[in-house]
């Protein structure tokens, strides 16, 4: 008896935050034009009444996600991925020890890295990223996301999302 009434009280409580979910969807945003302008829209696209009403089968919503859903400071995770992976893979590439942008990565010399610029920054995608199936490219990138930490914070990438943008996607 006293393991069902726990299970009722277990239950009441996590519909009561479900339904506190529903009466605010964005209860982390402060008030504000922002939140305003995105709470009318929404209203407005998902009325049927409404002039401006969207079928839900034609609603697309874009995100930019470098520093609205995650981390990107100091470098952006992708790239942390790309960096970690060059390291990696470094033992089958002993050319990479003199090869830019490959040895600054290597040598943890991110001025140099920098300074390789946006061809730089392709090349070590293209080695980090290549020659994997689909299949093959999640199961390395997984197996990273298991043990990486950000630099600074020493948490895992997982956890360094922004809770107002969860919200906003939800």
């Amino acid at each position: 008896m006293l393991v069902r009434i726990a299970a009722i009280l277990t239950l009441t409580v996590a519909l009561a935050g479900c339904a506190a979910d529903v009466t605010d969807p964005l209860p982390s945003w402060n008030d504000g034009a922002a939140r305003s302008a995105i709470t009318d829209f929404v209203a407005r696209v998902v009325d049927p009444a409404s002039p401006e009403f969207v079928p839900a089968p034609e609603r697309i919503a874009v995100f930019d996600n470098d520093g609205t859903l995650w981390a990107e400071q100091p470098i952006y995770v992708q790239l942390a991925f790309a960096m970690d992976r060059v390291k990696a893979l470094a033992p089958e590439h002993p050319e990479w020890q003199t090869q830019q942008p490959f040895a600054a990565v290597l040598a943890g010399d991110m001025d140099a890295l920098h300074d390789s610029g946006e061809h730089g920054l392709l090349e070590l995608i293209m080695a980090s990223h290549a020659g994997m199936t689909t299949d093959e490219f999640t199961a390395t990138v997984k197996a990273w996301l298991a043990d990486a930490r950000h630099p600074t914070l020493e948490r895992p990438y997982t956890e360094l999302v922004y809770q107002p943008m969860l919200e906003l996607l939800a």
